[in-house]
């Protein structure tokens, strides 16, 4: 009689358990898959603004082209230091992992250290190409071009905001599934803007400098 009152003892907190679980992997699985529409939505968007500038891209009405604007070496440095982000990005999801959170706020610090740096050398060219006269308003071809790489460093810096949020509540609350879960939505955003960047690098700069 004592064995069978111990048994139904602990039956509700093994069903309990069971449902908090369930719970937790069906939260896991509408979040990554809402993430995952969200994607395919800013996916859409950066395939219309390219779109838009295949277009416009040779309406120059007597202004500057790609050609006469765009760096080889200036625009490099900005795809190294993306890329590395990417790459310090891998090393935070590793050591998530692996429980190592002073790595991950170390990789995380070194991801928004490069971003910041990417966002910083993207403004410096567009403040120096609107002093030169050739702001978004001088024509078609590079109001497309502010349009489009414009939407990118700023999805780049909405990230930089996000990355300083996440790093605040993994210090303060440590790798906890909540945490780990944002860390991985976070980590895919993040190479998706790199992506993006290797399409921009292709067929705006590289193409424009051709």
């Amino acid at each position: 009689m004592d064995t069978n009152t111990t048994t139904r003892e602990h039956e509700p907190l093994t069903i309990h358990h069971t449902s908090i679980a369930e719970q937790d992997l069906k939260k896991d699985q509408t979040t990554f898959f809402g993430f995952w529409i969200y994607l395919m939505t800013d996916l859409l968007l950066f395939a219309s603004l390219f779109a838009v500038y295949g277009v416009l891209r040779a309406n120059t009405f007597g202004g500057p082209s790609g050609a006469d604007i765009f760096s080889a070496p200036f625009v490099l440095t900005e795809t190294l230091i993306l890329l590395t982000s990417s790459f310090t990005m891998g090393l935070t999801m590793m050591a998530a992992r692996a429980n190592r959170k002073p790595l991950v706020l170390a990789a995380l610090a070194a991801t928004g250290l490069l971003g910041l740096s990417f966002v910083s050398l993207e403004l410096s060219e567009f403040i120096k190409l609107i002093a030169a006269g050739h702001g978004p308003q001088q024509s078609a071809f590079l109001s497309a071009y502010f349009t489009l790489v414009g939407t990118h460093g700023l999805h780049v810096m909405i990230g930089l905001a996000w990355l300083l949020a996440l790093g605040i509540s993994i210090g303060v609350r440590g790798l906890t599934r909540p945490n780990m879960r944002k860390l991985l939505l976070f980590s895919m955003f993040w190479h998706f803007l790199d992506l993006v960047w290797i399409f921009l690098f292709t067929l705006v700069y590289l193409w424009g400098i051709l």
